[in-house]
């Protein structure tokens, strides 16, 4: 099998592009020269295969990963050359933003303009942001102990990381868990999402012509059960980072702890509630909950995907949010205008058609949507949907459903508000709209999630931390908890006058 391929790009023409696995700064085919294939969401058609990395061709990264952690990176490099080398990381990126926003696009189905100023663009900016901070992590000096010691911590980089990462955000989740990994002196073992590994590969050659040293990023696609699960389960890596299902989040916690008790840092699922209050601007409320919901096509883990609204303002909020999603851009990923595309796969349409339909079985009432576009042909659309008049008993209610669907009920008071928004197993993020700012400081502390915004939603910034309470997540990612994360503190005691 190859390791390389030409497809037609929209806009850019016939393009080469990496198929294989990258392992030591080299492009290499698997083990066993077998692959996966995977599918256009816009249009159901074959799309790429790509190599399929056995448990051998993660074993061969890791030892390539472990050579370098040893050798040229890790403890042996100053950490203004691994600031250097991020920082020209990013501005390659920078360099082909079009190229990698057409490709992301292509593989993943989002509109184009989306993938390049905000996937990409999102990308560059958390590389620059973890440039900065590399060499501004320090330890502490312990000087409680008069004449007897000098005590001092030191933060070094764990180790080899292994890291998997989803289908929604392919390239942003990359960023976000490279940039801080390699900041920090880590290595990295990365596994990309089966249906989206495009652009991970297509990074590796940026990283070489970088001057990463070979065995920094080893690139290995692969299905989860077989790769992933290597991943997890290697006895010569350090930690795993995951993002994605929290059933799967559950599988490499128990992988990590029946190997060698790696450290885990996961980022899953959520079932995030905005709260809007009567004293809240309805409209503008509307179109920041509309945001949240249905950027991405709704595939996202903190997607506004239960709004609950004050009594008083209930019918003239949800009238705003019907016009929201019926001005949503829906249409093909390769038009500039195109903010809604297709969803990812057919099982996931699928999937996301159930809930609506379960939905209206149980009694919601759809507002809006419900149904695959009238213009997908064989791509994978579900238009925007609104379930108003929903129940906590409801399963669309309950489940993330990781679609363009919002369901939305009322309430009366701020109590009510709150024990119905942290009535879930999930807790990654809310938002509240109000105009009485006593009001926001009480609600914010009340509610069990790892951001909070308040008469706003979706912002995220490489500087502030993110993750969730409950089973939404273990860790933080991003700002400089994101770069904790791939450090472990040294206590060094130095006797001065103590003897035996």
């Amino acid at each position: 099998m190859p390791t390389h391929a030409t497809i037609d790009v929209p806009s850019l023409g016939k393009i080469e592009v990496p198929t294989g696995l990258f392992i030591n700064n080299e492009w290499v085919e698997s083990s066993d020269k077998k692959t996966f294939s995977t599918v256009n969401p816009a249009t159901g058609k074959p799309f790429l295969d790509f190599a399929h990395a056995t448990k051998e061709d993660v074993d061969t990264a890791v030892k390539s990963s472990r050579k370098a952690f040893k050798t040229t990176w890790g403890n042996n490099v100053p950490a203004t050359e691994r600031a250097a080398l991020l920082s020209k990381f990013a501005d390659l990126m920078e360099r082909d933003a079009a190229k990698l926003g057409a490709l992301e696009s292509l593989n993943s189905g989002k509109g184009v303009r989306i993938a390049r100023d905000f996937d990409v663009g999102d990308s560059v900016a958390c590389l620059r942001y973890y440039a900065g901070l590399a060499d501004k992590s320090h330890g502490q000096t312990i000087n409680h102990f008069g004449t007897e010691k000098f005590v001092y911590t030191l933060h070094q980089p764990i180790g080899v990381c292994g890291q998997i990462i989803p289908w929604n955000y392919p390239l942003m989740m990359w960023a976000w868990k490279v940039g801080p990994a390699l900041a920090a002196g880590c290595t990295v073992v990365m596994k990309p999402s089966e249906l989206t590994p495009l652009t991970a590969l297509v990074m590796c050659d940026l990283a070489k012509e970088a001057g990463f040293p070979a065995g920094v990023i080893n690139t290995i696609p692969g299905l989860g059960a077989t790769t992933g699960d290597a991943i997890s389960r290697h006895m010569d890596i350090d930690k795993v980072a995951f993002t994605g299902s929290v059933a799967t989040g559950r599988r490499i916690s128990i992988a990590a702890a029946e190997s060698n008790l790696k450290k885990v840092t996961l980022e899953l699922g959520g079932k995030s509630p905005s709260l809007i209050f009567d004293s809240a601007n309805v409209e503008e409320a509307a179109a920041w909950v509309a945001m949240g919901i249905w950027f991405n096509s709704g595939q996202d883990c903190t997607a506004s995907s239960r709004v609950y609204v004050q009594e008083g303002i209930y019918d003239k909020f949800i009238a705003a949010l019907k016009v929201n999603a019926e001005k949503c851009a829906i249409g093909q990923p390769s038009d500039e205008s195109t903010s809604f595309g297709p969803l990812i796969s057919e099982s996931q349409r699928d999937k996301v058609l159930a809930y609506i339909q379960s939905g209206r079985e149980e009694g919601a009432n759809v507002v809006t949507g419900g149904k695959k576009w009238d213009k997908s042909e064989g791509g994978y659309w579900v238009e925007p949907t609104i379930l108003a008049e929903t129940h906590i008993g409801m399963k669309v209610v309950q489940e993330e459903i990781f679609g363009p669907v919002i369901v939305a009920s009322k309430f009366s008071s701020e109590e009510e508000a709150v024990e119905l928004a942290n009535n879930t197993s999930f807790g990654l993020a809310a938002s509240i709209f109000t105009n009485d700012a006593r009001q926001q400081t009480r609600v914010s502390a009340a509610i069990d999630a790892g951001t909070i915004w308040c008469n706003q939603y979706g912002i995220l910034h490489p500087s502030v931390p993110f993750g969730g309470f409950k089973q939404s997540g273990i860790g933080r990612e991003l700002g400089t908890y994101g770069l904790e994360a791939y450090q472990q503190v040294k206590a060094v005691h130095q006797n001065l006058t103590q003897t035996m």
